[in-house]
């Protein structure tokens, strides 16, 4: 078998693939030998850390447009040439990127050492990290097909294309199709499962960036807090109100381990303004600083969440303990809220999420995001929404199709996000029970205390939930709790292990047990 797969590594193995709407450019077929890599649980989501070694594989990519679009949209699918497992799984992207990245090739790698055929794509974006060379044809002008392209379509595109490669390959569809992927990968998975539900019989779809227009406009809410005071703190003052906090909610569920696993019951409890005045040692001024009003005022609004300039609220906030000035150990974009110092001088700081507002909202790519009055805001808000809904915004609750293919969905999403508030992925499990009280059936969202945005923080991700998924689709064993570790401050030391639970329910300490370093001292309970 592998000798005939090594020699059907050709592009005229391939030459019956098609598209509807679509026309094949072109395909290239590479044999890769002796391919080795480390992938770390990190960037595979729901899966453990695993090595790969000396894998040979046929690297395919496919280059297709839609006529008349003007796009180039590729995608790069690999095939085990021995191993397989039946199986095909495709991963997402991240951040502006629909694939083709460092965090896709990274789960590809990981596919392809479980014996998965595994699949990415570009979207026709290129190597672009945002949205800058494409975002526009013209001045004032959005680039609707790439848009479109990103939101939806070449997702259902990668899906018909890496079925035909691997039928073509092996002679034989897959026996199961799997999606995993985390933040805009999380979206894409969340829309494939709203609008194709024949594409994947299990998707992984966590920390979902959905509600888009929504989201990404409140991204940017911190620094608007910032220009209305038009104060704006050393980043030190909102740490040091935020490591309070862990402090004052830490033992809320029992245990101090450094994590609010009850963030709501934190807001009750902890008022940020009665910081107001202390004392701190501040790392940026290499001096003793009094936390200011305006620092209170940034990481109230910022747990709190948008609203307009009449008080109404827009959308969700971050949770208390989440890094809103930004862990660059964790993150390559500066915290939602971070100023830039020099001296006793401190000014906003924007991040690639801003250019949804200058691209796409306001057309405007000169827009000072920075310098709007709160009613511009609200206005610019309000037009997100109004604009993209429809083509980006990927919060569809109807699931019944994809529940009647059988198709099941699981989700993670940590407390501690320090991007995509865990409140829409709550608001949007609440939205499909509503249409479907057999939700859980289909679809389970697990909250993870402590994780930051698809990873990073006091928790690791639930590296298991991935082999849960294919057990729910496969043999109907649907994943009751799900386990995970704690760690250390520097978050390299394994300190304990939990068990998540599906929500709406949440985990409890089990009475009477000491051991609350064990998964078997946690149970679930009804959240109160």
């Amino acid at each position: 078998m592998y000798s005939s797969l090594a020699t059907a590594c050709v592009p005229a193995t391939f030459s019956s693939l098609s598209l509807f709407g679509g026309e094949i450019l072109s395909i290239e077929a590479t044999l890769v030998s002796n391919y080795s890599a480390s992938v770390p649980s990190a960037y595979r989501y729901t899966a453990p850390s695993v090595q790969l070694t000396n894998a040979t594989f046929c690297n395919v990519t496919v280059a297709y447009t839609h006529p008349g679009q003007g796009d180039n949209i590729y995608v790069e699918s690999w095939l085990p040439a021995d191993s397989w497992n039946e199986r095909f799984l495709a991963v997402g992207g991240g951040g502006w990127v629909a694939g083709r990245f460092f965090l896709s090739y990274a789960g590809m790698q990981g596919a392809l050492a479980d014996g998965y055929a595994t699949i990415t794509t570009d979207a026709g974006l290129g190597a672009a990290m945002d949205p800058s060379s494409w975002g526009q044809i013209s001045p004032g002008n959005v680039n609707l097909y790439n848009l479109q392209n990103l939101a939806t379509v070449s997702l259902n595109d990668e899906a018909i294309i890496g079925k035909q490669l691997i039928k073509s390959y092996y002679g034989k569809g897959p026996l199961y199709s799997y999606w995993n992927g985390c933040s805009q990968g999380g979206r894409q998975g969340m829309l494939i499962a709203q609008r194709y539900p024949d594409a994947y019989d299990g998707i992984a779809a966590s920390a979902p960036a959905f509600y888009w227009t929504e989201l990404i406009s409140g991204t940017t809410w911190p620094q608007q807090v910032l220009r209305t005071l038009d104060q704006y703190p050393y980043n030190c003052e909102a740490d040091a109100i935020i490591t309070s906090a862990v402090t004052a909610c830490d033992e809320l569920d029992q245990v101090k381990d450094g994590i609010i696993s009850k963030p709501d019951e934190c807001l009750a409890r902890f008022d940020p303004f009665k910081m107001v005045g202390t004392p701190i040692n501040c790392t940026q001024t290499n001096s003793t600083v009094r936390i200011s009003h305006a620092a209170a005022v940034l990481v109230n609004e910022t747990w709190h969440g948008p609203r307009t300039v009449d008080g109404a609220k827009l959308w969700h906030g971050l949770n208390p303990g989440a890094d809103i000035t930004g862990d660059f150990s964790t993150s390559y974009e500066p915290g939602l809220g971070a100023t830039n110092c020099t001296g006793t001088t401190c000014v906003g700081v924007s991040n690639t999420l801003s250019l949804w507002t200058q691209l796409f909202v306001s057309k405007n790519p000169n827009l000072d995001v920075l310098n709007l009055t709160h009613e511009e805001w609200d206005s610019l808000f309000l037009s997100s929404s109004q604009q993209y809904k429809s083509m980006v915004g990927s919060a569809d609750p109807d699931l019944r199709a994809f529940h009647k293919k059988g198709g099941k969905l699981l989700s993670f999403h940590g407390v501690q996000d320090n991007i995509i508030p865990p409140g829409g992925s709550q608001q949007y499990y609440k939205a499909v029970a509503a249409i479907s009280p057999d939700v859980h059936d289909f679809f389970r969202l697990f909250e993870v205390p402590g994780l930051g945005h698809c990873f990073g923080g006091r928790s690791q991700q639930p590296s298991g939930l991935f082999a849960q998924l294919r057990l729910w689709v496969e043999n109907g064993t649907a994943p009751e709790t799900t386990p995970v570790n704690v760690t250390d401050a520097t978050g390299s030391q394994v300190t304990g292990s939990r068990v998540l639970c599906p929500y709406p329910q949440q985990q409890q300490l089990v009475k009477g047990c000491t051991d609350t370093s064990s998964a078997k001292c946690w149970t679930c309970t009804k959240r109160h």
